[in-house]
């Protein structure tokens, strides 16, 4: 016999040296064994159908893990974990609403704006489509430079004469007032506006 085999003496003397370990052993032992059998008598106990619903059952499992596991869902998996804090806030703002009955409110608000939507028929989408094209031609000449600048100075004038209180002004009073230079410059500002209306009118005619 070779001197790798373990003799009986040798294996006595280590028990002998190391009890308390042994007999842990032992104990862990017995412990795998009763779970083996438990293990075996639950393996007997399943039917053929039982066994078919399980693997089943793991298979779908299998296909719902496959199925999320997509570009879209792990994108999303990161879109939500790199926003958590801002969800969080959005959860929170939400749940107020909805305790205070004004997410139902805006809900209805929703719906009743739906149906009007749905309401409108082609000629009127027409119209409020060119109504939108038209303020936004208004808004785009009302930026322009000249534009703002001369609003700026009626609006200016028209404050600085309330505040001046005018009086009536007869036909002397008149003349008397066309010889005043501002009132020239003044006059010479209007006409200048009346000329440009005119000029765009003809053009559009």
């Amino acid at each position: 016999m070779s001197d790798t085999t373990t003799r009986p003496d040798d294996l006595e003397a280590a028990i002998a040296e190391n009890p308390a370990a042994v007999a842990e052993f032992v104990e862990r032992l017995d412990a795998v064994n009763e779970l083996l059998d438990v293990l075996a008598l639950g393996e007997g106990a399943l039917t053929d159908e039982m066994v078919v619903e399980l693997s089943g059952t793991a298979a779908t499992l299998a296909e719902s893990a496959d199925g999320l596991a997509t570009e879209e869902t792990v994108a999303l998996a990161e879109a939500v974990g790199g926003n958590g804090e801002e969800l969080a806030d959005a959860m929170e703002t939400l749940l107020a609403l909805q305790r205070s009955g004004t997410l139902d409110e805006l809900a209805e608000v929703a719906a009743v704006a739906s149906l009007l939507t749905a309401a409108l028929d082609d000629e009127m989408v027409r119209s409020l489509a060119g109504t939108g094209s038209a303020l936004g031609e208004i808004a785009d000449t009302a930026a322009e430079d000249d534009t703002r600048d001369g609003l700026q100075t009626v609006l200016s004038g028209v404050g600085a004469a309330e505040g001046s209180d005018p009086e009536p002004v007869g036909p002397v009073g008149l003349v008397r007032q066309i010889r005043d230079p501002e009132v020239q410059y003044g006059l010479g500002y209007v006409f200048a506006i009346a000329r440009a209306i005119g000029k765009g009118q003809a053009e559009s005619d």
